[in-house]
C-alpha cells in the first residue's frame, strides 16, 4: 500500500473534501495519518471546524473505527525555506532575518520551482520519518494537492530545478523528493465529477502523469446523483411519450382522491413541465453513463462517493470516509 497520497482534481470537484475522507479512512484501526495542506486556504481546517491551522503538526480528528488519529500540517512555503536554510546552512536567526527583509518572499517569488521543492520536500519528509525505536511516524501522509491543471509540474520538482541548481544541497533535495514521489510509496489520486470537463481533465491528467513517470492511484467520483428512474420511465422520457406521461400521472392521482374533472385540469398543467424534467434527467444520466465508461476505460481503481444534499459537515466528511473503507481504499 502506499504511503504518500496526493489528491488532485479539477477546481469545484471536492479533492480537498475528499482528500480529508481519505485520511479518515485510511487512519482507521489505530493508524496514523497526517493531512498537508500546500495552497494555504486553510480548507481542512474549515472542513474539521477547528481554528486556522499553524505551520505545526497538530491532531486535528479520531478516525471511525479501531481509534486512529488523523493529524495535519498546512505548509508555508516561506517556512519551509527557514527550516531548509537551519537544517543544510545553520543560518538560525540570520534566516529570520532574510525573512525580515523579504528575500524569502522574493526567492520564492522569482522561483517558483524552488517552492514547490519545499513544499513537496515537507510532506515527503514526514513520509520518511522515523521515531527512535526506527518506525515510520506517520503510516500515512495525505497531500490536499494544486489542482489537475498544475500537478504534474508540481510535483515533477526535479525537472523544475534542474535549471536553478545543477548541484549542492538544493539539488539533492529536490533528487531526494523525487525518489519519494516517483516510488511505489506514493500515489497520484484524482478526484472527478460524473460531467463533460471534469472528466476530460482527469483523462488528460492521468495521461500528463504516465508520461511524467509518476504514479498514478486511483480515481474518486465525487458528489454521484442517484439515477430516480427506472429503465421503462426512462424509455419513455428519452422518447419524449407525453401521453405515457399523462396516463402514469392521471393514474397517480386518482390513487390519492383526486375527482375526474380536477385530475383533467391538473395532469394537463403537470405534464409537460415533467416531461421536461424528465428528459433532462436522462439526458444527465446519458453523459454520466458515457463519463463512466471514459473513466473506466483508464484501468485504474475508482471509487464513488454520494452527493450530500446538506453540503459537507463533519458528520458527513466522516460518513464518506466509512464509504470510502467499505469500497476497500484502505486495504
Amino acid at each position: 500500500m502506499s504511503r504518500l497520497h496526493v489528491v488532485s482534481g479539477k477546481g469545484g470537484t471536492g479533492k480537498t473534501t475528499v482528500a480529508a475522507a481519505l485520511a479518515l479512512a485510511l487512519a482507521a484501526e489505530g493508524k496514523r495519518t497526517l493531512l498537508v495542506e500546500v495552497e494555504g486556504r486553510q480548507g481542512i481546517a474549515q472542513l474539521f471546524e477547528t481554528e486556522t491551522l499553524p505551520y505545526e503538526e497538530r491532531k486535528i480528528a479520531v478516525a471511525p473505527g479501531g481509534g486512529g488519529e488523523v493529524f495535519a500540517l498546512a505548509i508555508d512555503a516561506e517556512r519551509a525555506l527557514l527550516d531548509y536554510l537551519q537544517m543544510f546552512y545553520k543560518l538560525g536567526s540570520a534566516g529570520r532575518a532574510l525573512k525580515k527583509l523579504g528575500a524569502i518572499d522574493f526567492a520564492t517569488t522569482i522561483a517558483p520551482g524552488l517552492r514547490d521543492v519545499l513544499l513537496t520536500g515537507k510532506a515527503c519528509e514526514a513520509v520518511r520519518r522515523k521515531d527512535r525505536l526506527g518506525n515510520f511516524v506517520y503510516d500515512h501522509v495525505v497531500m490536499d494537492a494544486p489542482p489537475t491543471g498544475r500537478i504534474t509540474r508540481f510535483l515533477n520538482v526535479n525537472d523544475e530545478v534542474a535549471g536553478l541548481a545543477r548541484i549542492g544541497p538544493i539539488h539533492n533535495q529536490a533528487q531526494a523528493v523525487m525518489r519519494v514521489l516517483k516510488s511505489p510509496e506514493t500515489a497520484v489520486h484524482m478526484v472527478t465529477l460524473l460531467e463533460e470537463m471534469p472528466v476530460q481533465e482527469t483523462v488528460d491528467g492521468i495521461a500528463e502523469l504516465r508520461a511524467a513517470k509518476l504514479p498514478v492511484g486511483s480515481v474518486v467520483i465525487n458528489m454521484v446523483r442517484p439515477e430516480m428512474l427506472d429503465p421503462a420511465a426512462v424509455d419513455i422520457a428519452a422518447n419524449g411519450r407525453r401521453a405515457a406521461v399523462a396516463r402514469a400521472l392521471s393514474d397517480a392521482l386518482a390513487q390519492t382522491g383526486f375527482a375526474g374533472a380536477d385530475r383533467a385540469g391538473l395532469v394537463e398543467e403537470l405534464v409537460d413541465p415533467l416531461v421536461a424534467q424528465a428528459r433532462e434527467h436522462t439526458e444527465r444520466v446519458a453523459l454520466e453513463r458515457l463519463g463512466r465508461t471514459e473513466i473506466s476505460g483508464l484501468g485504474l481503481p475508482t471509487y464513488e462517493l454520494e452527493l450530500l444534499g446538506d453540503g459537507v459537515d463533519l458528520a458527513g466528511l466522516y460518513r464518506m470516509a466509512r464509504e470510502l473503507r467499505k469500497q476497500g481504499v484502505a486495504r
